[in-house]
């Protein structure tokens, strides 16, 4: 990702709109618009604006560090998944660790009954 779909990824993330954002950040509405159909990059002087905004480092905001994996790791988790995880949540930690195990068990034996 660039600084700037981190910037937009973020500000929904954060359930902001574009104008909230700017007004917050002291960024005219224009120069947002800029960024995102002319291509531009914010301008160094309003990094910190922007992370103080956002609520994140300038390390993460350039970097991607955390931002571009977290992209990558939504999972959408459908009704049965729901309630395996909230069942899953319910035990104690001994119960968890028993499941995950009887989990990766019933796997390599579905893989074996495959072949």
């Amino acid at each position: 990702m660039t600084i700037t779909e981190r910037i937009f990824y973020l500000i929904k993330a954060r359930g902001m709109s574009q104008n909230s954002f700017g007004k917050a950040a002291g960024i005219a509405p224009s120069t947002i618009s800029d960024w995102k159909t002319k291509g531009h990059t914010p301008s160094a002087d309003k990094i910190m604006d922007i992370c103080r905004v956002l609520e994140v480092t300038p390390e993460i905001l350039l970097t991607g560090k955390g931002i571009d994996e977290a992209e990558v790791k939504e999972i959408k988790v459908d009704y049965k998944e729901k309630q395996l995880l909230m069942e899953y949540e319910g035990l104690n930690e001994d119960a968890q660790k028993r499941l995950l195990t009887y989990a990766k068990k019933l796997g390599e034996l579905t893989k074996l009954e495959e072949i």
